[in-house]
Formats: C-alpha cells, structure tokens, sequence
C-alpha cells in the first residue's frame, strides 16, 4: 500500500507504480467507485469514454447520397413507425 496526501485544492497524486500497473496516460480519464463498506476503487474508464467526438467529425457523410427533404424525412418517420406496431 502507497501513502500519498490530499492537497489543499483537494487532489491526490497517483503514485506512478500504480499509473504504470493501470497503463494511464496523462489526460486519461479514470472511474473511482466507492463501495458500501468504504473501500475506494479507481479503474481506468472504458475505451467508449475516452473517444474525442471531434475525431468524429465528417464521418457520416456519403458525397453520393442525395439530400432528403423534410416531407420525406416525415414521410420515413410515419412509414418507420407503422412497421414497429
């Protein structure tokens, strides 16, 4: 067990055998759980989590799809929601 300190602004430094042991990065997002007998869990969290939406950018567009107009977007909507009845 590592003995480490809170600061006044209220952070703790992780120490680095137990950043090495979780393979985190600087910036990398972590859960920390408490469960109901007190104990303090911290994991890394999920990759799904970690995913820069800005990188998703442009990733939906078909140049070769035609646009749609609105009455048919409702028109897909009306005919999508007879089929799930």
């Amino acid at each position: 067990m590592t003995l480490t300190r809170i600061t006044a602004t209220g952070t703790a430094t992780i120490p680095p055998e137990i950043i090495d042991w979780l393979n985190l990065k600087p910036g990398d997002p972590i859960n920390i759980a408490i469960s109901p007998d007190g104990k303090v869990y911290l994991e890394p969290a999920p990759k799904a989590a970690q995913i820069d939406v800005r990188t998703l950018s442009g990733c939906l567009y078909d140049p070769d799809r035609k646009p749609v107009s609105l009455a048919e977007m409702e028109q897909a909507i009306v005919e999508g929601a007879g089929e799930s009845m």
